[in-house]
Order: C-alpha cells, then structure tokens, then sequence
C-alpha cells in the first residue's frame, strides 16, 4: 500500500483532533475514576480496530490483517509498559494526581519518537537488506529476556544514564513543585522532580520502541500501516494506565506470551528469505498466544481467589497462643 500524501495528512490531522478532545476533557489535576478510565481506555480500542476494519475493506484482507497484527503487538506490548510507568512513579513518590500531566506529555513523546523510529527503521530495511536479520536477532534476545524476567519489572532512576546525565548539568529542586516542571526561584530557573520523571518515561519508551518498531515490521514494512497501528495503540495508552496500573498481578503470565509472540515474530524476520506465511496466519498466532496468555491468567486468578476463600481458619487456641507470644 503506497498512501498518498492526502491520506497522510488526513490522518495526522485525525490524531491531533482526538488528542485536542482528549486533552480539553481531562484538564487539571483531578484524578480519573475506573470507570472513565474504562469507558476512554474502550473508547480508543474500538477507533483503532474500527481503523482496520477501514484499511480492509478499501485495501484488502492482506493489509487490514497486517494492521490488525501490529495493533495488537503494540498494544500487548503497552499493557507491559503499564506497569513500568507504575513503578516510575513509585520510584520517584509521585501522587496519583500529578500522574496524568506526565503520561499526557510522555504520550506525545512517545508519538514523536515512534514516527523517528518507523522513518529511520524503514530507510534501513530499503538500503540495507541485512538489517532484518539484525531486528529478528534483537527480537529473539528481547524474547529470552522477557521470558526470563518472569514478569517482575526492576526500576532504578539512579542506574538511568539520561536521568544522570540530567542531574550533573541541570540544577533540581529536591521536592515537587506541584504540577510544574521547572521553576524559578532567586533569579534561577530549576528542573523539578516531575520532569525527571518526564526523562525517565522517555527514555524507557525508546527502550520499548526497540522492541516494537522491529516486531511490527515483521509484519509488514508498509509504512503507513506500521505507523497507524503505532499511533492507534499509544493514543489510549493514558487511559489504560489508570485502569490497569495497580493490576499487575492479574496478568502474571503477559510476560510469556510477550515472550512467544516476540520470539515467533522474530523467527519471522530471520527466516524471511525463505519463509513467507501469509500475513492472516500472523494475526492468528498473536490472537491466540494473547487469548490463551488471558484465559490462564484469569484462571489461575480464580483459583488463588478460591483457595484463599476457602482456607481453615486457626482454631481458637491457636490464636490465644498467638496473642500470647505476641504480648510476650
């Protein structure tokens, strides 16, 4: 699919409108309830699919199954990175409040630095013929190390060389000032804690565009179809972090099939001089790797649930021992 500049345009204005819409809805600092969060976070799912069901029925099953592939890639992917901005924020003590600030300016960011990546991935797949082997190869370690992490997420701002970097050229007040990002005081301007945290989230959403941008390009290298699936997934990532951010432990096994869906798309790219699946069967796998990664999560979420509804509480005398020993 080569789109035409039209088209391009068309869409970036559509972008810049919903993310006006957005932005007017949600001002100032109070905090989304679950059932907003539920409604937006539903919201931009059904644009985003509604999207592809427009690229198939005017370009065919092969393109709509190709952005269906890389929509659901990255959007498996953001309900991991989730959890990191969680942990950001718990690292630097940032109230729920002041969250949404950051995430807003973190999301056009991230837009801004996935349109660099799809641009400079592309130039280097057309001019270089080897760089699939190297994304492939990329997707495979990533694969292992997701595998391995057994879904638990380490954040540590002072390991963060950007944050480091930051901090060593420019001055910071100790505490947050509110919602701002810098302040004056004396004359001087300072950076506030809030915009490392800013930093931080930037800079892990490169580490995530690393691992996306070559997923989806296993895909497809069309570019406007990995762009689109791209932005369609990021635009409802502020919505789902307030639904799903304290909810990390009800999808204990995402990281396997993050893993799976990393490593089979990885043999893809590998394997891409000799093997040709049709881009269907990709949709397929991702669709199943990511039912069955649900399905066993909320499975074994209701057993944990019933075991401990079902556990013999101590007897009686049990918990006087107890109480004893405790006063003693």
């Amino acid at each position: 699919m080569h789109a035409p500049v039209w088209l391009w345009a068309a869409f970036i204005a559509f972008v810049l409108m919903m993310l006006a819409v957005d932005l007017l809805s949600h001002r100032g600092e109070r905090t989304p309830s679950m059932r907003e969060a539920a409604a937006w976070s539903g919201l931009w799912v059904t644009i985003g699919l509604a999207f592809g069901g427009l690229l198939t029925i005017w370009q065919g099953r092969e393109i709509g199954s190709a952005y269906l592939s890389g929509y659901l890639i990255e959007k498996s992917l953001s309900v991991d990175n989730v959890f990191v901005f969680a942990l950001v924020f718990a690292a630097f003590g940032v109230p729920l409040r002041l969250q949404r600030r950051v995430l807003t300016y973190g999301v056009l960011g991230a837009l801004i630095l996935r349109a660099i990546f799809i641009v400079g991935g592309a130039a280097l797949l057309d001019a270089v013929h080897v760089t699939i082997y190297l994304f492939g190869a990329l997707l495979l370690a990533t694969a292992v190390r997701v595998l391995r992490s057994h879904g638990q997420q380490a954040i540590e701002p002072e390991k963060n060389l950007a944050l480091r970097g930051f901090r060593r050229v420019v001055p910071m007040t100790p505490d947050l000032q509110g919602d701002r990002f810098v302040v004056r005081k004396n004359g001087r301007r300072y950076a506030t804690p809030l915009l490392a945290v800013l930093l931080v989230i930037e800079t892990a959403d490169v580490l995530f565009a690393v691992d996306s941008i070559p997923a989806i390009f296993a895909v497809t290298t069309d570019t406007f179809v990995v762009f689109t699936s791209n932005v369609f997934a990021l635009l409802g990532m502020r919505a789902l972090y307030f639904l799903l951010a304290g909810a990390a432990e009800r999808f204990r096994y995402l990281h396997v099939g993050l893993g799976i869906i990393l490593a089979f798309v990885g043999t893809k790219l590998v394997l891409s001089d000799v093997w040709h699946p049709p881009t269907w069967s990709t949709l397929a796998v991702i669709a199943a790797v990511l039912g069955a990664t649900f399905a066993v999560s909320v499975r074994h979420n209701r057993a944990d649930k019933h075991t401990a509804a079902t556990a013999t509480p101590p007897a009686p005398a049990e918990v006087e021992v107890a109480r004893e020993a405790a006063r003693v």
